[in-house]
C-alpha cells in the first residue's frame, strides 16, 4: 500500500503534466490562429487600438460589448465570424471548425 504522501505527490505530478500539455496545445492553437488572422489584418488591427475598415480587435475579450452592442463573449464573437454582418463578410464557408477554434484562441490572447 502506498503512503498518503506518495499518493498526493503522484496526483500532483499527473495533474501538473496535464496542465503543461494543455498549455502547449493552447500555444500551438494560438500560433495557428495568428496565422489565420493574416486574412483579417486588411480590416482589423490587433496590436493597436487603430480602427481600420473594421474595429481594432486588441483586447476584444476584455470589452463589455462589441461595436454592435452584443456581449463581447466567445459565443457572440464566434457567431460574428461565422455569420458576418455590419459590413463584415461571413467566414462560415471559409473556416473549418478547427480553424475557427484556433482563430478564437488567438483573439483571446490579444
Amino acid at each position: 500500500m502506498i503512503s498518503a504522501r506518495t499518493f498526493v505527490a503522484v496526483v500532483t505530478l499527473v495533474a501538473s503534466g496535464g496542465t503543461a500539455a494543455n498549455q502547449g496545445a493552447r500555444a500551438k492553437s494560438t500560433a495557428a490562429g495568428q496565422r489565420l488572422f493574416e486574412r483579417c489584418i486588411g480590416c482589423h488591427s490587433a496590436e493597436t487600438g487603430e480602427k481600420k475598415v473594421g474595429p481594432s480587435l486588441k483586447g476584444l475579450f476584455r470589452r463589455g460589448q462589441l461595436v454592435n452592442g452584443t456581449p463581447a463573449n466567445e459565443q457572440s464573437i464566434r457567431l460574428k465570424i461565422k455569420n458576418g454582418g455590419d459590413g463584415m463578410p461571413s467566414y462560415e464557408q471559409t473556416l473549418s471548425a478547427k480553424q475557427l477554434d484556433q482563430l478564437v484562441e488567438y483573439l483571446k490572447s490579444l
